[in-house]
């Protein structure tokens, strides 16, 4: 299926989803020239590619020998049709009487999947209504407009309203908002194109892309969320325990709290906000402006704090903690940032002093990592000063992707994950793994990477050994339970669409996979059910690399 599937079409759907995929393959399809690979569990031999409509055969072909994949647990062949090209409605068979998904081969492929990732941010939204016109079913009433406490200053409050729940909780969060800003905010920069059309979302003018409109909804929640007095970051806010797994989020009502102010937060909002100004200013300089100041405010407060703890959630609140141990990829990412849109050399230094650390990892992009940000930033910088500190980080960043695409190589399904990397959050390491492929082919200006990114899409699309999709709404069997409150509580039956599956975590970290997952191999740890949330949450920043690796191909 090539688009979020109707309301009407959720029972079948839900057979479908029960029925085993032998065969797997990427259940949105191929374009014409893309890298086309189906993964067949068992020896392999001959496979035939089969017209959907009329049941003929339109290719034969031979798969690789067969290896035993760790990941999996499994062993498989891979056929590859790279070669056929016609466009239609396919099958794989084997003949043996494995069969796949049915998929098409077309010119375009990803639109509607990168439009429903992007319009999954809307879904996302935090203090107001989202009204039938632009959320159709999914709607529901404004939430959380009470000002939150500061914890620990019980008698202080502060209107932080706005900005996107954080998952499938009701939680927001500077340091994890600013990974997803920034993924979205580098798609836009890298494939403007791909955002030329509108989604529509309520602020949509014909003027600045949405994409931008999208962002700047969450930008100025942080806007908020940065002390008035001090300039620092509070870490997050949210209430002091989660609410019912089918509470909306018009009715939760607890308190909401603001938690203390971290180094960790306020490096990545320096970072993000002086970012932000340098994209924004071509279409809102006010708004571009308050971003530099709000960002040359949190540096400050940065080199007044140069050994802040890592952030610990207080006794009395239990909500995500996303807690970091350093800080010193945070201001890395936000000292490259400002360098890059300002040019002082004050900057230039602290980033320079910084990149001789060993303390981080200068080619991560998780939450708790923010390294690969500030090296991209620095090398897609036109202000560069110091070409021998830029060869060293491109050689870094060469010699990571070779490190991907060599697993890749390697594993049954073609991507980069190792077994132990099978952890909460998966998909946000695949994802991750291509936008750096990404980036660094088109840094270094080759094509080498390419086909292992393709293999990366179709394992989020099907191409894995649960032989699902794990987008909401996308594929012959797409995940229909994930761990989102408004999924679970609005009454209606499909999940809000465009919502990526967080997937296989061999930890066993909620009762359910205790259960029901131990035993199963690391790439097989995965079950499509509400209570399974280590590894069936959903996340803005899983969502916010699979836009920008889909930007690539629309």
């Amino acid at each position: 299926m090539n688009g979020p599937f109707r309301e009407d079409e959720y029972g079948s759907m839900k057979m479908k989803h029960e029925q085993p995929i032998g065969i797997a393959v990427n259940q949105l399809g191929y374009r014409s020239q893309d890298t086309k690979i189906a993964v067949i569990p068992g020896q392999g031999g001959r496979f035939h590619l089969v017209d959907d409509q009329n049941g003929e055969t339109v290719w034969h072909g031979s798969t690789s020998p067969a290896i035993v994949d760790a990941a999996s647990g499994q062993t498989v062949s891979r056929g590859d049709f790279t070669g056929y090209e016609a466009p239609g409605t396919y099958r794989i068979e084997t003949e043996d009487g494995q069969t796949s998904a049915p998929f098409v081969i077309a010119e375009s492929v990803y639109e509607d999947a990168h439009r429903a990732l992007l319009k999954a941010f809307y879904y996302f939204r935090c203090g107001m209504a989202l009204d039938e016109l632009h959320a159709g079913p999914w709607k529901h009433e404004a939430c959380h407009l009470t000002p939150a406490i500061v914890h620990g200053e019980e008698s202080r409050q502060v209107d932080a309203w706005g900005g996107w729940h954080d998952a499938g909780d009701y939680g927001k969060y500077v340091v994890p908002g600013a990974k997803a800003v920034a993924d979205l905010l580098l798609a836009f920069e890298l494939y403007p194109e791909a955002f030329a059309q509108p989604l529509p979302l309520p602020e949509s003018d014909g003027s600045m892309p949405d994409v931008l409109h999208e962002c700047r909804y969450e930008l100025e929640w942080m806007q908020r969320m940065q002390d008035e007095e001090s300039g620092g970051l509070f870490h997050k806010l949210t209430t002091l325990q989660f609410p019912g797994g089918d509470v909306m989020p018009e009715a939760d009502t607890a308190a909401l709290y603001l938690s203390p102010i971290s180094a960790t937060a306020t490096g990545c909002y320096a970072a993000i906000m002086a970012m932000s100004a340098r994209i924004y200013a071509p279409y809102d300089e006010p708004f571009a402006a308050s971003c530099l100041k709000a960002a040359e405010r949190a540096w400050a407060w940065l080199a007044e704090h140069p050994d802040m703890p890592g952030f610990r959630n207080p006794a009395d609140i239990a909500t995500g903690e996303y807690g970091d141990g350093q800080d010193a990829d945070e201001r890395y990412w936000a000292a490259a940032e400002l360098y890059r849109t300002t040019g002082e050399g004050r900057y230039h230094e602290a980033f320079q002093a910084l990149a001789k650390q060993n303390a981080f990892g200068k080619y991560e992009l998780g939450w708790a990592d923010m390294g690969g940000y500030g090296t991209f930033a620095y090398l897609m910088s036109e202000r560069e000063e110091d070409p021998e500190l830029a060869e060293v980080l491109m050689r870094g960043l060469i010699q990571r992707a070779d490190e991907l695409a060599a697993v890749s190589e390697r594993d049954g399904y073609g991507i980069s994950l190792h077994p132990d990397q099978y952890i909460w959050g998966s998909n946000m390491l695949v994802l991750n793994h291509a936008m750096l492929l990404l980036i660094a082919g088109r840094l270094s200006g080759t094509e080498d990477y390419e086909s292992h990114v393709h293999e990366h899409v179709h394992y989020l699309f099907g191409a894995n050994v649960m032989g699902m999709s794990y987008v909401t709404g996308y594929g012959a069997k797409p995940i229909l339970y994930p761990h989102h409150r408004p999924s679970e509580g609005d009454g209606v039956k499909a999940p809000v669409p465009g919502l990526v599956s967080g997937g296989p975590n061999k930890g066993l970290q909620d009762d359910y996979a205790l259960k029901h997952l131990a035993g199963k191999a690391p790439a097989a740890s995965f079950a499509d059910v509400m209570e399974s949330y280590s590894t069936n949450e959903v996340t803005i920043y899983w969502n916010s690399p699979a836009v920008l690796v889909l930007s690539h191909f629309v």
